[in-house]
């Protein structure tokens, strides 16, 4: 097992109609704004920018996001990242009922060498950690949405 790979999959219900979850969604540099723990997004170009996050844990992770693809459509979002993580990570939104129903699949490789020195006891702090993140970022957007 690679102690360093993670797989994760949030499933987010919200009372909104997709089209609205999906155009906030599209905006990574908007979501410092209802999202605490996304700490910075820098834009490089329409497709390209830096995203700096941090959850509990004393720890900032780093890394580029690259569309690779936006489907407005079908609901999908999806970014190939590369820094203190490595991978890719989706969005895919889809009626639910009167709201949507905001799914978020990320498949990455650790590369920050402090959290790979301790990958093996600390995997299920990390775990948790995300998942405190993707909890509070479930909330922010719930907030948002309702304020828009």
């Amino acid at each position: 097992m690679d102690w360093n790979h993670y797989r994760f999959r949030s499933l987010w219900a919200l009372p909104a109609p997709p089209a609205a979850v999906y155009e906030v969604l599209e905006r990574p540099e908007d979501y410092t704004r209802w999202w605490r723990q996304v700490r910075e997004v820098t834009r490089h170009d329409d497709t390209t920018g830096v995203i700096r996050i941090r959850s509990v844990l004393p720890y900032d992770m780093t890394f580029t996001a690259r569309q690779v693809r936006r489907d407005p459509a079908g609901g999908v979002l999806e970014i190939a990242m590369t820094g203190d993580i490595e991978g890719w990570a989706r969005w895919t939104v889809t009626p639910l009922g009167p709201g949507s129903l905001a799914r978020y699949d990320q498949v990455v490789s650790v590369t920050k060498p402090l959290l790979r020195r301790f990958a093996v006891p600390g995997r299920p702090v990390f775990r948790a950690n995300h998942a405190l993140m993707m909890r509070s970022g479930r909330r922010g957007l719930l907030r948002h949405l309702r304020a828009v």
